[in-house]
């Protein structure tokens, strides 16, 4: 028999009405009792980390479910999080990198209706998300509308559907249907290692999407302020140099020892800087580049790696490293 462990952050999936809109208010204990079936597959204990709208989420509260899962990880065989669905990609993937050598499943879960009504996608997920954790495959997973993502590829591109996450530029690791786990391919196993936390993290990044008519000055702001910078540039990884000249003061940037990452604001199939003169100007030697990975990895990886160095050229490394699936070379 499994023994799982729940916590719970909040979200959707634990809220309640109130005066001013939906709010988390159902307790960890009572998740479980909404659900219809008892299996005696597994053993469940619940612990609430925290009661908030992911809306909230901050980079600090990542390291507290990340301890929380450490601090737990020999007494339990793996570990549900419910959590809401706006910032999910987002802790997905940061546990994903501070969480090194998990061999236990840590799963992600939530839902687009609260579990206290009627008609919910929650009971599904829940389900699903435990029927996963017992399955004893290692790594981090979102698990959602039965389907089993990979946590450094999810994103969220609906808000009100039922299959809210998608998998971008990675498959789906595998569909649940009826209780039943059908993967897609074979799963690639962690080395035995013991569990490492590494989460060290320097929340000093910014991310900025591109547009046409942004002043270059403002990335005057951004370089006092910020340690790190992730770059949504257009297409196959465009920087405009003609007009306003947001290129030149992207190399200051990297010359002044502030990190970039450049990735683009097309969901599908990365960047390609090599392609076009309007990403070959950049300096080369110290941008890092993000090919197929997902802003909402690239934004706390960036964390975690200027978390251990703020030397761009290590940072640009640690990157363009592949950790966890998160990008493909």
């Amino acid at each position: 028999m499994k023994k799982l462990l729940l916590l719970t952050t909040g979200g959707t999936i634990a809220s309640v009405e109130s005066e001013n809109g939906l709010a988390p208010g159902v307790k960890a204990e009572d998740l479980l009792s909404y659900l219809n079936e008892i299996n005696a597959e597994y053993t469940m204990d619940t612990k609430s980390l925290m009661s908030i709208d992911s809306t909230n989420m901050q980079p600090e509260y990542w390291v507290d479910i990340a301890t929380a899962i450490y601090e737990n990880y020999d007494q339990y065989d793996g570990f549900v999080v419910t959590h809401g669905t706006d910032t999910m990609a987002y802790t997905s993937a940061a546990l994903s990198y501070m969480l090194q050598n998990p061999d236990k499943p840590i799963v992600i879960t939530g839902s687009q209706i609260p579990i206290t009504f009627k008609k919910t996608d929650a009971k599904k997920n829940i389900t699903d998300a435990i029927r996963f954790a017992c399955d004893g495959v290692g790594g981090v997973y979102v698990v959602f509308d039965g389907r089993v993502i990979q946590g450094t590829r999810a994103i969220k591109l609906r808000t009100k559907s039922y299959d809210a996450f998608e998998s971008i530029n990675y498959p789906y690791i595998a569909s649940i249907e009826n209780h039943q786990i059908e993967y897609n391919s074979k799963v690639k196993r962690t080395p035995m290692k013991p569990l490492k936390l590494d989460a060290s993290l320097n929340t000093d990044v910014c991310l900025l999407k591109l547009h046409p008519g942004l002043k270059p000055e403002f990335l005057d702001a951004v370089k006092s302020m910020y340690k790190g910078v992730v770059i949504e540039s257009y297409g196959s990884g465009g920087i405009p140099f003609e007009g306003r000249n947001l290129l030149e003061k992207i190399n200051e940037l990297l010359e002044e020892g502030i990190s970039v990452v450049i990735t683009t604001q097309c969901l599908e199939e990365g960047e390609d800087m090599s392609v076009y003169e309007v990403g070959r100007k950049i300096n080369q030697e110290l941008v890092a580049r993000s090919r197929n990975m997902n802003t909402e990895a690239i934004v706390p990886k960036l964390m975690w790696a200027l978390g251990k160095t703020t030397d761009p050229r290590e940072v640009k490394k640690i990157m363009e490293t592949p950790i966890a699936e998160d990008l493909v070379i």
